[in-house]
């Protein structure tokens, strides 16, 4: 979400006549955009500060630096970081892009100036983000923003706002756009992705009210009518059948038979899916206010594998959280042993101002206990991990090429269908590949897996293929 944010931020300065630079000694302005979800992302931003007000202080009056915040930090925590050591001069909210240009303005007078009003509107459906990785071949789609399920330890909806979804003509003018530049994967973007709803469009007709997956609950109202997530991956995954669709951040009630379904069916959607499961404990899961329990979580899943034969799963997990005893953390353990993730995401819990947990809740498990409970986590995650990814090996996987290795030039770096890492050799090992074929970043590749580990899979190429005419896996 950040890097979308970062893309529709310069599309707006730069449409006011606004040049950037990768230089910071250049800048005449420097904008952070920032994250709130836990308080390591807000300490990096305060360091950054005190980098950048070096460079400041060197400028001259008549040649001054203006240091902005944007984005949930901005929202959350306003009068303090325009207190805090007169470190910055502009201050946006995830919903104030459209004022940057004003805002810049007033603080050529030497005030600070901030805008941090939460819209119940504001999609920046009209506004064309302007991808700030041009060479890249993904990119992502922002469709919806803010959210409404108040799990007790988010601050998502205190600082990005209520759930809006950005109308379906805009997504499809956007993703087409993308793929007449060369584009080869599009990650749709929203806090509660799957919950998406466009009530605003007159191109397609209305349908009814959602379906929860089962044995699931929210404590919103549904809206009625409008398009559905499932109308909305129906009609970009017809927009191009060489580009992968992606989406993430979803919430694992808004998963009806008929998303499954269409996943399964579509060769250009990724047979990869996120499902926060954030604890394994019944208790802790009531607690968070997740709206269901962990045997309706691991019917889901069920449910998953069994619609969609080789599906790729990752997940979420807050380890710490208020009040988890130790058996809590076994069960979640447990979760992580049963269902065998490709990928997650493990974090000790952090508490932060605003959400219901701070009013109502004690963050009473020791920081040494986090820690250690998030590092047999981080253990039993690798474990299974390793596990899942060493049966792929002698396998055959259809990859997207993104570039060169990071660890050895010698060698290439890309994603298979699962979002799992595959690096192999540019040499070309296949009779079909002729030399002056060089293998460039957007292409697909079949590549026969040799080793694994918990974060990649390693293999010899194959050939040159498309997305059509390979399947994912064999």
């Amino acid at each position: 979400m950040n890097v979308n944010d970062t893309e529709i931020a310069w599309s707006i300065l730069q449409q006011n006549g606004y040049v950037r630079t990768h230089i910071e000694t250049e800048a005449d302005v420097i904008f952070l955009v920032t994250c709130s979800v836990r308080e390591k992302a807000e300490q990096t931003i305060w360091n950054r500060l005190q980098q950048f007000a070096t460079l400041k202080r060197k400028r001259s009056k008549d040649n001054r630096m203006r240091i902005g915040i944007l984005g949930c930090m901005a929202e959350r925590l306003k009068q303090e970081i325009l207190e805090r050591e007169n470190l910055v001069d502009i201050v946006a909210g995830p919903d104030a892009y459209r004022d940057l240009p004003r805002l810049l303005a007033v603080a050529e007078s030497g005030q600070q100036v901030a805008n941090v009003l939460l819209s119940v509107d504001e999609t920046y459906a009209d506004i064309m983000p302007v991808h700030t990785s041009a060479s890249s071949k993904s990119a992502f789609v922002s469709i919806m923003r803010g959210c409404d399920n108040m799990c007790t330890y988010c601050i998502v909806p205190f600082t990005r706002g209520r759930e809006r979804s950005r109308p379906l003509h805009s997504i499809i003018e956007e993703v087409r756009m993308l793929s007449s530049q060369g584009v080869k994967e599009v990650t749709l973007l929203g806090q509660n992705v799957n919950s998406y709803c466009d009530s605003s469009s007159v191109q397609f007709p209305n349908v009814g009210s959602p379906s929860l997956s089962r044995g699931f609950s929210t404590i919103y109202k549904h809206k009625k009518g409008g398009l559905r997530f499932v109308d909305l991956l129906d009609k970009v995954s017809q927009i191009d059948p060489e580009m992968r669709i992606r989406f993430t951040s979803p919430h694992p009630k808004d998963f009806p038979d008929e998303v499954l379904q269409l996943i399964a069916e579509r060769h250009n959607i990724c047979k990869q899916i996120h499902i926060p499961a954030q604890s394994g404990s019944n208790r802790v899961l009531e607690s968070m206010r997740r709206g269901y329990s962990k045997e309706a979580y691991l019917d889901l899943i069920q449910n998953i594998r069994e619609s969609i034969p080789g599906v790729s799963l990752s997940s979420d997990f807050i380890t710490g959280f208020c009040q988890e005893t130790e058996e809590d953390h076994q069960q979640t353990l447990s979760l992580l042993r049963e269902v065998s993730y490709n990928a997650a995401y493990l974090f000790a819990y952090s508490m932060r101002k605003k959400t219901r947990a701070y009013h109502r809740l004690q963050d009473d498990v020791p920081p040494e206990v986090k820690q250690r409970r998030l590092e047999e986590l981080i253990s039993v995650f690798r474990e299974e991990a390793e596990r899942v990814n060493k049966r792929t090996v002698e396998s055959t996987q259809l990859v997207l090429v993104e570039g060169p290795s990071k660890r050895s030039p010698a060698e290439l770096c890309g994603r298979n269908d699962g979002n799992t890492k595959v690096i192999f050799s540019e040499t070309p090992k296949a009779d079909n590949l002729a030399l002056e074929n060089k293998i460039q970043p957007g292409d697909y590749v079949l590549v026969k897996i040799t080793s694994s580990s918990s974060q990649s899979l390693k293999g010899t190429l194959l050939g040159l293929t498309t997305l059509q005419k390979s399947p994912a896996y064999s």
